[in-house]
């Protein structure tokens, strides 16, 4: 689509656009959930709700809760013109894209409020009700949420909505259902937020929402390995919704890949499916969508054969975890280290070995440090190990979120040696397997980049009777294809995949069962004839 409106004002904004942004590191951008929506697609979504709302001329009422510098307004204009657009209103919390928003659009009509959306919401400070909304709220990560904060968004959502949200939303989310409550009933709406919510625990109360409370029209998921935004890994969605309940029989349209105009594939996905989904990743069925291909339940899981847990989280590797040599050289004892795995990116085998000392064989070998001892008892005991300890003060170490939590701040999350670890994050398409499964031999533990997989019920007696089956056990998880791990984990922008632990097991264990057959007596979730059918 073609932008009709002033090109040299869109490009000026543009300019602007890339100059604000200079301003900041990339990490407070982050922080801040700053990620302008480019022109081009900004237009293509105005112009699909310009063809959902057909050729009326009733008068349009835009707004915009993260307007920025006014990306979408100027799509806006461009789809729908000038004479249309009779009420315009951009709400923005950076006083320098307010103050942009403001110099590029004020002539054209938009009235920008500098002012925090989701405070001037619930006091009614809002401008009348919009009937077309088009937004990127900023995409701040749960954790960069205060716990007030949180606790007023859940407030505000829940006295606007009824809706609970999960304290691990984003804020992307109290954004879209705000804003839906500002705006006037039958009005439409298009979010471009991240596809997360779609396969996440913490998603169900928006996917509740999208599929009883408004008629959803279309969800559009960009191909992961295309980046919306250059500067973050996001993959994105675009949600096109009429706040009014859905009919019977009301079916969504679900595309993947390319653009919203020309999606690479489609389905036609009624709405009582949805709701009794999982995960809507699965939406449409495509050769390059593998994510259809997750467990129903009816088969065997790898969570019926193992506990699978997280590795440990230091709070601060660079501090608690020493190359084994250089902790001798500080005279660290060796009763207050563990031997720990190297990350993933630093682990060349799929099989570690062990010395006879229970480290494992690797030419860089790593320890964590670990004990429990109070402080005192170290500083009298174990000189080195306080003296190290007293360095972590000047670096900060202790003000961490996990280490302060943590009695005494230097004692690890407890865990024993896991004889199977699955890498919790990788790349991979096809049939090529975006995570890696390790046999451990020896008695290191992981961090958290990895999951750890313990053997439990029938297969743990069965190794325990049978230790030579452990490499067996070994050559099953690696035969698990790519299609089945990123059917169960999620893709984030790039094609980066993670794996989360309930996620890795609910991933099809069938093979372990036809190798074992006594295995599928010991499973208790469900009966061993329905293993088979």
């Amino acid at each position: 689509m073609t932008l009709t409106h002033d090109t040299a004002l869109e490009t000026r904004r543009q300019a602007i656009q890339a100059e604000i942004d200079s301003r900041k590191s990339q990490a407070e951008r982050n922080r801040l959930g700053q990620f302008a929506t480019p022109i081009g697609l900004a237009v293509d979504i105005a112009g699909y709700v310009k063809l959902l709302m057909g050729p009326s001329r009733h008068p349009i009422s835009f707004a915009d809760p993260a307007v920025g510098s006014g990306s979408f307004f100027s799509a806006a204009l461009s789809a729908f013109g000038h004479k249309r657009i009779k009420r315009a209103v951009g709400v923005e919390l950076d006083a320098a894209f307010a103050g942009a928003a403001s110099e590029l659009w004020s002539d054209a009509g938009l009235d920008v409020v500098q002012a925090d959306f989701t405070r001037i919401v619930t006091k009614g400070g809002c401008p009348a009700a919009p009937n077309v909304v088009l937004a990127n709220p900023p995409y701040v990560r749960h954790h960069h949420l205060t716990r007030a904060d949180k606790e007023r968004l859940q407030q505000a959502v829940l006295e606007m909505t009824r809706v609970r949200v999960s304290g691990l939303a984003g804020l992307y989310v109290y954004f879209l259902l705000l804003a839906t409550a500002w705006m006037s009933e039958d009005g439409y709406a298009a979010w471009l937020i991240p596809s997360e919510f779609m396969d996440v625990n913490y998603g169900a109360a928006l996917k509740h929402f999208l599929t009883n409370r408004v008629t959803l029209i279309r969800v559009h998921r960009f191909d992961p390995d295309d980046v919306q935004f250059g500067d973050a890994l996001v993959s994105s969605v675009v949600l096109v919704f009429r706040k009014r309940p859905p009919v019977v029989g009301h079916r969504v349209q679900f595309t993947l890949g390319g653009t919203l105009t020309q999606p690479h594939s489609g389905d036609m996905i009624p709405v009582d499916r949805l709701r009794e989904a999982r995960k809507w990743t699965v939406y449409p069925r495509h050769p390059k969508n593998d994510r259809h291909l997750s467990n129903n339940g009816d088969r065997p899981t790898l969570g019926d054969f193992f506990r699978v847990q997280r590795g440990i989280a230091t709070g601060c590797n660079k501090f608690f975890v020493l190359e084994r040599a250089d902790a001798r050289h500080r005279g660290l004892p060796e009763e207050c280290l563990r031997p720990i795995l190297p990350s993933p990116r630093n682990l060349a085998t799929t099989v570690v070995y062990a010395g006879d000392d229970g480290y494992p064989e690797l030419d860089r070998q790593l320890c964590v440090i670990d004990c429990d001892l109070s402080e005192p008892v170290i500083e009298s005991r174990y000189p080195a190990l306080w003296k190290y300890l007293q360095t972590a003060d000047a670096a900060g170490i202790r003000d961490g979120y996990l280490v302060r939590k943590r009695v005494p701040w230097y004692r690890q999350e407890q865990r024993e040696p896991a004889p199977f670890l699955c890498t919790y994050m990788g790349r991979g398409s096809e049939n090529k397997q975006p995570f890696r499964f390790v046999w451990n031999r020896s008695s290191a533990i992981g961090t958290n980049l990895y999951l750890m997989l313990y053997p439990v019920g029938g297969l743990a007696a069965m190794l325990r009777a049978r230790p030579e089956r452990a490499e067996i056990v070994h050559e099953l998880l690696g035969a698990v294809t790519g299609h089945e791990l990123r059917g169960e984990g999620r893709v984030y922008g790039g094609g980066l995949n993670k794996i989360e632990p309930r996620e890795l097991a609910r991933v099809c264990a069938t093979p372990f069962v036809e190798r074992w057959p006594e295995l599928a007596a010991t499973i208790r979730r469900i009966e061993a004839p329905l293993l088979f059918a």
